[in-house]
């Protein structure tokens, strides 16, 4: 399947067998968690992988009077072979869903949705149907092709000639930069981003987006497409049916990126680059056969380095501050952090930078190489908060309970065992490694930069004044820890 790049083209359609819909399809969620419709109010009808809503599926029949177009990819469940309230006979299979009985259609699959969910309270009936669409989705219900062989496929599939992804960019309205859209094939009803996990917000019925990450799902109600999009525009268009939306979130109240210093927001959108997992992307996509599952997208999102964002962190977030230490161009403190990463204890180290009310060279240095040397083993910086007070810009950083090195030394010198002195080697390697394979030199090395997390796991730390390998700038100025400054250094 090759994926098609678009930017001007008009004449592309991700789902060729497919119509658009004449009116908008209101009885199916943007989010799969709803348990209600958002259009009239009832409990959604739960099937075996998904739910929808009948009174508004009921509604949609009514309203198409069209019989001769296809405009939904669904296979249909009865449990009666016949309908006595309609004297309706469901002997003949219905071509479309337009043709079947208002009173006692059922919804078993609807191909067009990506996040299909196993209910296990669905009754046994619509269990044994389930099992055997699995057999029967061997071929295409829009074409007929056949898409595999065999019996060991265990979930829907969609053929590569009936649903077809594409891709193309748009000028962002934020950055004034050019972002990348993917356009998807299906209705995309996921409730948590697919690269950090964080729940996405909903802003209407077809549109929704992740803070953390930047990436807005903007979907189409009348063809049930999707178009990611990885950054910030005001508008978006579907590529079936041609119709634009305006997209209804106010950049300027996504705080994560919105600190109130332009280059430090430039900073911040700069850190949510995703074209070379795009790209990767559209590699695998390339490489489709006859079928594909939607979950092709998890190349997509697996790829994302969303561990590497940075984000401004309101003031308010941290409670508890407290004084650890004092350098010579920086003082750290401890602090609770209310809406800390998941699964950490809220602990987090904010670095306030003397001097540092506008945004201060050291401040921006240690940014951004904590940035581009992020790995396993350096020590994580979340981003930056300011202090409404004073107005300095403060490092949010990764919390290491035992403290730095030379005191975990001096402390616990007696108990430490061997092999955890070996393991503490082997971590400083391969996170000074990770500095210089990124072409970066660290330029402070000593114990007090080194942050040991446990008896047996420690990061490397403060790269304030580390820099490009090939950074032959000089201000003539001597910095470091005197004892673990080179002796011909003083020299001159």
């Amino acid at each position: 399947m090759e994926l098609l790049k678009l930017n001007d083209e008009n004449s592309f359609d991700p789902t060729p067998k497919l119509k658009s819909s004449p009116v908008p399809i209101f009885f199916v969620s943007f989010n799969c968690d709803d348990k209600n419709c958002f259009h009239c109010g009832e409990e959604y009808t739960e099937m075996t992988i998904y739910r929808y809503c009948k009174k508004c599926l009921s509604y949609y029949l009514t309203n198409i009077t069209d019989t001769n177009n296809i405009y939904l990819d669904v296979h249909l469940f009865t449990k009666e072979l016949e309908c006595n309230k309609h004297e309706i006979s469901m002997t003949k299979v219905p071509q479309n869903i337009q043709e079947c009985c208002r009173n006692c259609l059922t919804i078993l699959c609807f191909k067009q949705i990506s996040d299909y969910r196993f209910n296990r309270d669905a009754d046994s009936e619509s269990h044994i149907s389930y099992k055997n669409l699995i057999e029967i989705k061997k071929y295409c219900n829009l074409c007929g092709k056949l898409l595999y062989y065999g019996t060991d496929k265990k979930k829907i599939i969609l053929c590569s000639s009936c649903y077809l992804i594409s891709s193309g960019c748009i000028e962002s309205t934020f950055t004034k930069k050019f972002i990348s859209i993917i356009y998807l094939p299906w209705w995309d009803n996921v409730s948590q981003c697919y690269f950090c996990d964080e729940e996405l917000v909903f802003t209407s019925k077809c549109q929704k987006y992740c803070m953390y990450c930047i990436i807005f799902f903007i979907g189409c109600r009348y063809c049930l497409t999707t178009n990611i999009i990885f950054g910030y525009t005001n508008q978006s268009q579907c590529k079936k049916c041609k119709r634009i939306s305006t997209i209804t979130i106010d950049i300027r109240k996504i705080i994560s990126i919105n600190s109130g210093n332009s280059v430090l927001d430039e900073f911040l959108v700069s850190t949510r680059s995703y074209q070379s997992t795009i790209a990767k992307f559209v590699d695998n996509v390339k490489n489709i056969g006859r079928w594909f599952s939607p979950d092709i997208t998890a190349f997509l999102y697996h790829d994302i380095e969303t561990y590497k964002i940075m984000n401004y962190i309101p003031y308010s977030q941290f409670t508890n501050v407290k004084e650890l230490a004092e350098g010579g161009f920086s003082i750290v403190y401890q602090a609770t952090w209310l809406d800390g990463p998941k699964n950490s204890d809220k602990i987090a180290i904010l670095k306030r930078f003397k001097n540092s009310r506008d945004v201060s060279r050291y401040f921006l240095d240690e940014l951004k190489s904590n940035y581009h040397c992020y790995y396993r083993y350096l020590i994580k910086t979340y981003g930056f908060t300011k202090d409404p007070q004073s107005d300095i810009y403060i490092l949010v950083m990764q919390y290491a309970p035992e403290g730095d090195l030379h005191k975990y030394l001096q402390k616990n010198f007696r108990e430490i065992k061997w092999i955890n002195k070996l393991y503490f080697l082997e971590y400083i390697i391969i996170g000074l490694t990770d500095i210089h394979s990124k072409n970066f030199i660290h330029r402070d090395f000593h114990s007090g930069n080194v942050l040991v997390n446990s008896s047996d796991d420690c990061f490397v730390g403060d790269l304030g004044l580390s820099r490009p390998a090939n950074d032959n700038s000089s201000d003539n100025e001597i910095y470091g820890v005197i004892p673990y400054i080179a002796p011909e250094i003083f020299k001159g």
